[in-house]
Formats: structure tokens, sequence, C-alpha cells
């Protein structure tokens, strides 16, 4: 199984890292700074440097969820082959932007009293849907509770739970579509500050909310009898 660095470091931009294998599905290493798709929020790009200096761009990280295989999707493995060293770089711009989108869902979600049937985290927008029957949601009210808990500059904070101890407490779990994994013996919490938030979340996070920027709530549309889905942006780069 890939070591996923991140897990504990969102902050890593780069790893040396051994290749696997490669094959059509992309290239597996046996560490890596990069965040497969998954809870919503989009796959790592970067690049693969080679010890010859060559570089292989990554468009994409993805996960099989059935054998757990980790891979980096190119286009192009120019030769690469298992037992090949590499240095794996993330684009960290845009892994920076949606770490702080992410965070800024996760605000979202305190923010209003519902359980998340779906949601999207990406570089510039994100959205999340709630199930909520016959709930006016006002998009100014939200906006600026978003923004003061940005400006109040919680530090955000890893926890780990036992499997056991996530049975006992599923009323953490806000998403409804998407549940945790379990069956590895223990599942990470991202807590907000003292009470903001305090959810299971395997997703990239900045370290303080005020690193977030300021928020903008777009939309909030009707997605059938019991969504609501609110779309949030980044309103500075």
């Amino acid at each position: 199984m890939t070591e996923e660095l991140f897990r504990d470091d969102s902050y890593l931009k780069s790893c040396e890292a051994l290749v696997v294998s490669v094959d059509d599905g992309g290239i597996e290493l046996d560490r890596t700074v990069f965040y497969a798709m998954g809870g919503g929020q989009l796959g790592d790009s970067g690049r693969l440097r080679r010890t010859d200096g060559s570089e292989i761009e990554i468009t994409d990280t993805r996960k099989d969820r059935d054998t757990g295989r980790y891979c980096h999707i190119t286009g192009d493995a120019r030769d690469l082959r298992a037992g090949d060293r590499v240095t794996a770089q993330i684009d960290w711009d845009r892994r920076h932007k949606l770490m702080r989108m992410h965070t800024a869902c996760h605000l979202l979600c305190a923010a209003i009293d519902g359980g998340v049937t779906g949601g999207s985290v990406g570089p510039d927008k994100s959205r999340l849907d709630f199930d909520l029957q016959d709930t006016a949601l006002d998009k100014d009210a939200i906006t600026v509770k978003l923004n003061q808990w940005v400006d109040e500059d919680h530090e955000l904070e890893i926890l780990w739970i036992t499997d056991a101890e996530m049975a006992a407490n599923e009323d953490l779990v806000r998403t409804m579509s998407v549940k945790p994994p379990t069956g590895s013996g223990r599942v990470r919490l991202m807590k907000i500050g003292n009470q903001v938030d305090l959810q299971p979340c395997g997703g990239t996070h900045v370290r303080r909310t005020s690193e977030i920027g300021r928020l903008e709530v777009g939309k909030i549309e009707n997605k059938g009898k019991h969504n609501r889905r609110v779309n949030i942006r980044l309103a500075t780069g």
C-alpha cells in the first residue's frame, strides 16, 4: 500500500519515492504527497522527476476502491519501470487552493444545520448539498458567518480515533452519501477551533481558518424536494 504522507502534513510539496508498478492505469509509488480524488476533493496534479532530471506530468491522482492501488495518472510514462526512483512534486498553487476550499466547506457544513447529501471541492469554487425541507437559507447571513470564522483565525487539528470509537459516535458524520473509511483500526478527524466543527475527513486542509481568505456564497439552488445546494467561492486568489 502507498504511504500517504499528506495525511499527517498537508504542506509537504514533494517527496522521494520508489516506483512500485506502471501500467495503463497509472504509476504506483511506495509513498506520495499526491492526494487521490475522494470525499468530494479533486485529485492532485504535478510531476514526477526522474534521476536524470526529466519530468513526467501527472494530470490526476486516483485510488482504486476495490484494490486500494494508488495511481498517479499520466499520458506518457516514458519507459518508467518498477524500481526506478523519482521525486514526486505536487502543483502546490492548485493544492493550496483545494486546501483552503476544503476547510471552507467544513465551515459551511458547520454553518448550516442539515445532513450533507453530496458535494464537490474545487480549487476556485465548491458546493455542498444539504438535506433540508422547507428551510429558507439566507445567503448574506451565511457569508457573514463564514467570514467571521475566517477572521477569528481558528486552529485546525488532526485527531485520530479507533474504529470502535467511530461506531459509538456516528453523530460525528455529517455526510449522508460518504461514510468515513474504517477497517484499518483508526479514523482521522478534523477539528476546527474548540467548538466550530469536528468530523471525520481524509482530505487536505490549511492550518488556520485565516489562511482561507475571504469567502463568498454564490447561488443557493433547489435540487429536489429535500436538497438545497449551496455554492461558495474564494473571493481572493
